[in-house]
């Protein structure tokens, strides 16, 4: 027979779980490194006493209520720190080597902003360990107005810091490395994409949503190709530099354009 040798408190503490599980009762997340804060909702069970399973929610003062011991504060520590303070308060005359494991059943007081252009900007409850693209999903998705890139404003001691993310990577690549986890005080942005202008001797002339590294010839392109009058070798970009609007003579097929151009293909004269 083959028998499996535990320190008593650790044989314990795992027919705890083992009984937790087997009964039924819902054990959402260890959630070991998740501070708990304000309106989190806790499900505390001490082994072999089911008289003392409590759920509570954290007061806005960062409390929660237990049988026997009463206000224990919680805001701050993560669930093993509050299982072990737990227990060492139910110690001091009250039970014998108390077995205590702290779940979280409702995660509610991490939140995010999204704002920018996404269906439904707002303030977003962070549920556990958060990611930028979880978010977003919530959040209803991109709008077709979209920039390529997503800003990330995070509090940090007395400043603050800025992330960038590359969405064209992220979402149309599959690079997975950008979908960093969100913290609490978090502020998502997603800019609006910049638009370029295609006029005169093309197809469709009209405003088109502008791509980092676009060319005159991919601009064109996107604009149906030249008329049958186009100048190909005499187009121009009126470009706002500094305040004042600029005519770049000379353009390139091959050169690249930037957000608020205006390209012109003048007609032949021939």
């Amino acid at each position: 027979m083959l028998r499996l040798l535990f320190p008593e408190g650790a044989a314990r503490r795992i027919i705890a779980v083992a009984l937790l599980v087997f009964a039924g009762i819902p054990t959402p997340v260890f959630s070991q490194d998740y501070i708990v804060g304000e309106r989190d909702v806790l499900r505390i069970t001490v082994y072999d006493h089911p008289d003392l399973t409590s759920v509570a929610r954290v007061s806005g003062e960062g409390t929660i209520s237990f049988p026997l011991i009463g206000e224990v504060k919680v805001a701050g520590l993560t669930t093993p720190q509050i299982a072990k303070k737990i227990s060492e308060l139910l110690s001091n005359g009250y039970i014998v080597d108390p077995q205590v494991i702290v779940f979280i059943e409702e995660f509610r007081s991490k939140k995010a902003t999204v704002i920018g252009e996404v269906a439904r900007p707002g303030l977003y409850e962070l549920p556990g360990q958060t990611t930028f693209l979880e978010l977003l999903s919530r959040a209803g998705g991109l709008t077709k107005d979209a920039g390529e890139n997503a800003i990330i404003k995070r509090k940090v001691n007395q400043g603050e810091q800025s992330f960038n993310i590359d969405l064209k990577k992220l979402i149309e690549k599959g690079d997975t490395s950008l979908d960093m986890n969100l913290q609490d005080g978090d502020s998502v942005y997603i800019p609006k994409a910049g638009f370029f202008y295609v006029t005169g001797e093309v197809k469709k002339p009209d405003a088109y949503k502008y791509e980092e590294g676009t060319t005159v010839l991919k601009a064109i392109t996107m604009a149906g190709g030249f008329t049958d009058k186009a100048a190909e070798k005499r187009i121009k970009i009126k470009r706002k530099e500094g305040g004042k609007e600029n005519t770049v003579e000379k353009v390139g097929l091959d050169d690249l354009i930037k957000p608020d151009d205006v390209i012109v293909v003048p007609e032949s004269f021939f």
